[in-house]
């Protein structure tokens, strides 16, 4: 995933910061927009993984903080669900002007609500995913019930959510009071997926079983069973990322595209485009590239600093793995290499001088309780890891073409 920090106003002229998060080519199918949770931030750990999730299928997603959170300009207590709805049509229309139009939008809790007043709004939104959302946005409200006589007669309170002070005026309430979720559902002819955990305290999953029944067809519930309301297990979030992009595939009409996958271990692809190479293991995508002083992009790794790469974290796995089986007071490894070719006749390794080798360094810093005898030890078992046996093995490589 490549992130890329933006900025851009909202309709009272105030900046607001996000991120846009892309696929590893830098070639979205399509863009998404995301809302977070109430009081929360774009770089919240469940947020960041349902976008790694979606950038993994070609959908780029966008994350800001709503006015007068996280880094954007404004103040929290002059804000409201309207004004969050209006930040996401600012987004949407920053997203159609610099990049492309979004067509989903996420949204996570109070978020959730806020997408899809704003989905409503946005003519270029074909889907819309929520998670954990409030059935009515004064569900809210519950976050504060023990200041609610206070805000009636004083016009506003300082509460604490999750350990911060927010202050809370009366036009919020009056704000979220006004809001009939049911009736945009009903009056909204998009697709949408709804997530809900059965044990999600903050927002009982009843309030799915309202919006499910509120909104038209093509509609779809997924339970989150066992996830909290935050989804701070990150199994949890990565899944929900990887139903939508799923789910938003069949609604979005993406273009076209062969799925980067293989029945072997590791497949590799390059375009047109110099010298940007995608790399996908198992779930897992990379981007390699050249520095940009051979023509390249400097996008991501070199092959070779990518061969550095491998040694090194097998290396420092294998000392891990070996100090943890001995009980060992072995706190970080750290692995700095480099690679060079040198003339055979100035290494006392190999006796033909007539050509050049490959020489590998690999400098090992240890940090924790450790005797010098235990240091030893481990410089020995560095040399036992797959990757540095594989190295020194006599390798053959069988190439043929793919039908």
């Amino acid at each position: 995933m490549y992130s890329k920090k933006i900025t851009f106003k909202n309709k009272q002229g105030q900046l607001l910061t996000g991120e846009i998060d892309l696929p590893i080519d830098k070639k979205p199918l399509n863009y998404a927009l995301f809302a977070h949770f109430f009081t929360g931030n774009k770089n919240f750990t469940a947020v960041r993984n349902i976008s790694r999730a979606l950038t993994q299928n070609q959908i780029a997603v966008m994350r800001f903080d709503f006015t007068g959170l996280g880094k954007s300009e404004g103040n929290f207590e002059d804000t409201n669900f309207t004004t969050n709805i209006s930040d996401l049509i600012s987004a949407a229309q920053f997203l159609t002007t610099n990049f492309q139009a979004p067509k989903l939008i996420v949204g996570h809790s109070l978020g959730g609500a806020a997408a899809i007043y704003a989905a409503k709004q946005i003519k270029s939104i074909e889907a819309i995913a929520t998670i954990g959302a409030p059935a009515h946005p004064s569900h809210v409200a519950h976050l504060f019930s023990t200041h609610l006589e206070e805000i009636e007669s004083d016009g506003e309170a300082i509460i604490t959510i999750g350990g911060r002070k927010f202050t809370i005026k009366k036009q919020f309430l009056e704000d979220i009071h006004s809001k009939d979720l049911p009736k945009i559902l009903k009056d909204l002819r998009k697709p949408i997926l709804v997530f809900h955990s059965p044990q999600d305290k903050v927002v009982e999953v009843i309030n799915a079983r309202e919006i499910y029944k509120a909104a038209h067809h093509p509609k779809s519930f997924i339970s989150l069973d066992g996830a909290n309301h935050l989804l701070t297990n990150k199994q949890d979030s990565f899944y929900v990322g990887k139903v939508i992009s799923s789910w938003a595939n069949r609604y979005v009409n993406p273009d076209e595209q062969e799925e980067l996958s293989t029945d072997k271990s590791v497949v590799v692809r390059i375009g047109r485009e110099k010298y940007t190479t995608e790399i996908v293991a198992r779930t897992h995508a990379i981007l390699v590239d050249e520095p940009k002083k051979y023509g390249g992009k400097d996008a991501g790794m070199s092959p070779y600093e990518l061969l550095l790469a491998s040694l090194g974290s097998c290396t420092a796995i294998t000392l891990r793995m070996y100090a943890d089986r001995k009980e060992w007071n072995l706190r970080e490894v750290k692995v700095h290499l480099e690679h060079f070719k040198q003339h055979a006749k100035d290494s006392k390794d190999c006796t033909n001088s007539n050509t050049k080798i490959d020489v590998f360094v690999r400098e090992i810093k240890l940090k924790g309780n450790l005797t010098e005898e235990q240091k030893s030890r481990l410089l020995q078992i560095a040399n036992k890891c797959p990757v540095h046996k594989t190295l020194e093995n006599t390798i053959n490589i069988e190439t043929r073409l793919r039908e």
